[in-house]
């Protein structure tokens, strides 16, 4: 299935360099910069044999950030970078992003404006609210809040800060590798859920190849299956129950160079699969996800990744932003 992908990665003169929009110098002085207002969340490495899988599992609790996602990390480090205006800050996103630049733009002093889509889990917005934001609800989906909050930036000249695709917010969240390689778990691979890809962006960027990075997305939000098929970036139609999180129609122009070059394959799973895995989650480990936290974890239960025996296995569980009610 990646033979062209493959062809064309192998191909491509200028690809080296357009994968290094990230480095991993620009990661460590982001995670200089961020110390300060991220936690170091904590790695549970599972017994032998859990979820009835022949390998070493070891789960970054990246849920227990600030905001219960991993966002604050590139939110911070934007705007630590940037000269903010009187007018804020201003950003679309499907809930965790606002949640954490809201958060980030409160501890800082900055004013912050959200925009969301009508997907947006109440939770999420009255997370937004209670982080001091300015918070509109506009739009079927991210890409049409996303266009709201660029007009209204426009108007106001607030700084806008993309959820996934800028060089800053990619080496925010790659912070959180160089942070899990300083923990001392030497893994083989690496599963990561993908929305834009923000997150797998700057993973693979610190990683470099040195362990597998496995991207993992909803069949029903496949943005970077579908690019690395095509060879470009290209808009896929999303839905599904972790839309909210995970659904960007398309990724990243920063971050798909690195994932061409560093990623070593993309895999897909069910709705049914993503909410098997949250479920499981809750019942085993007492640990609440969202759905699209529980994406990557899904591939690995479910069978679709399958880690050879022995294999050193870490998923990253980015997100808990949902009602505790439904895992009951």
């Amino acid at each position: 299935m990646y033979d062209s992908y493959m062809s064309t990665r192998g191909a491509a003169s200028s690809l080296d360099s357009r994968a290094m929009a990230v480095t991993r110098m620009e990661i460590q002085d982001a995670a200089r910069r961020i110390a300060p207002y991220v936690r170091r969340t904590p790695v549970v490495e599972l017994e032998p044999g859990a979820f009835r899988i022949d390998a070493g599992v070891f789960l970054k609790l990246e849920f227990m950030q600030h905001t219960g996602s991993f966002k604050p990390r590139g939110a911070f480090n934007f705007l630590l970078s940037n000269d903010v205006p009187k007018a804020g800050v201003i950003a679309a996103s499907g809930g965790n992003h606002g949640a954490a630049v809201a958060y980030a733009a409160q501890q800082l002093g900055h004013r912050a404006e959200i925009f969301v889509p009508t997907i947006s889990p109440p939770n999420k917005v009255d997370r937004l609210r209670q982080y001091g934001a300015h918070v509109h609800v506009v739009g079927k989906d991210y890409a049409e809040a996303l266009a709201a909050s660029k007009q209204h930036g426009a108007r106001s000249g607030a700084l806008a800060i993309h959820a996934y695709d800028d060089p800053l917010v990619l080496a925010g969240q790659g912070t959180l590798a160089a942070e899990w390689e300083e923990q001392g778990h030497k893994l083989d691979s690496v599963l990561v859920a993908v929305g834009g890809g923000g997150l797998i962006g700057g993973i693979a960027a610190w990683l470099q190849g040195r362990t597998r990075v496995i991207a993992v997305e909803p069949e029903r939000a496949p943005s970077l299956h579908r690019a690395l098929e095509a060879g470009h970036i290209l808009d896929v139609e999303v839905g599904g129950v972790a839309a909210d999180s995970l659904g960007a129609r398309r990724v990243g122009d920063v971050m798909f160079p690195i994932a061409r070059k560093f990623v070593d394959r993309s895999l897909l799973v069910s709705d049914d699969q993503i909410l098997a895995a949250q479920k499981l989650l809750w019942q085993k480990l007492r640990i609440i996800t969202e759905p699209g936290g529980a994406a990557a974890l899904a591939a690995l239960i479910s069978g679709v990744y399958r880690p050879a025996p022995g294999e050193r296995v870490g998923v990253v569980l980015c997100g808990a932003n949902t009602d505790p009610a439904k895992l009951a």
